[in-house]
């Protein structure tokens, strides 16, 4: 139910235009997690960071496509299309449950959590490996820096599940 009424607040602020997520947050510049995602714009030309500024390389992804087979297709699926007991991690539904947050706020879910039971079966590395190749499976740009493994800078990368 949380989700849902996040997802709904994310959608209406996302329809209502820019400044409307501080409004509905706040705090300015907040996403609607109440997160600060950096100071409000005031005339800079440096885009913030997101999904959609090619936050990942392609050989960040290439190293993740096994490590996710090994460890999260038995649950998700092959495609990520999700399972009977897990969500999906690709298309439409996985883009707007995490609209809104950080990939350091997915990341973290990942890290804490996942694989199911076996939190500890892959390392940070691996883990933001495996981010690397759901963001490319949900066709965001590749970039030419590689996503680090620290929480604190995943956080500056804004998820947004329509490019700007």
């Amino acid at each position: 139910m949380a989700r849902a009424a996040t997802a709904l607040v994310a959608l209406a602020a996302l329809l209502a235009g820019p400044g409307v997520g501080a409004a509905v947050s706040g705090v300015a510049g907040a996403a609607p997690s109440g997160r600060a995602t950096g100071p409000p714009a005031t005339g800079t030309t440096q885009a913030p960071l997101s999904v959609w500024s090619g936050a990942y390389t392609s050989e960040q992804a290439d190293r993740g496509a096994p490590l996710y087979e090994a460890q999260c297709a038995e649950c998700h699926g092959p495609s990520l299309e999700g399972g009977e007991t897990a969500p999906p991690l690709a298309g439409a539904d996985f883009r707007w449950a995490w609209n809104g947050l950080s990939v350091g706020d997915l990341f973290e879910r990942l890290r804490v959590s996942m694989p199911e039971g076996r939190p500890r079966a892959l390392t940070r590395a691996q883990k933001v490996d495996v981010l690397a190749y759901m963001l490319r499976e949900n066709a965001f740009p590749v970039g030419d820096t590689e996503l680090p493994s620290r929480s604190s800078r995943l956080d500056a990368i804004a998820f947004e599940a329509l490019q700007p």
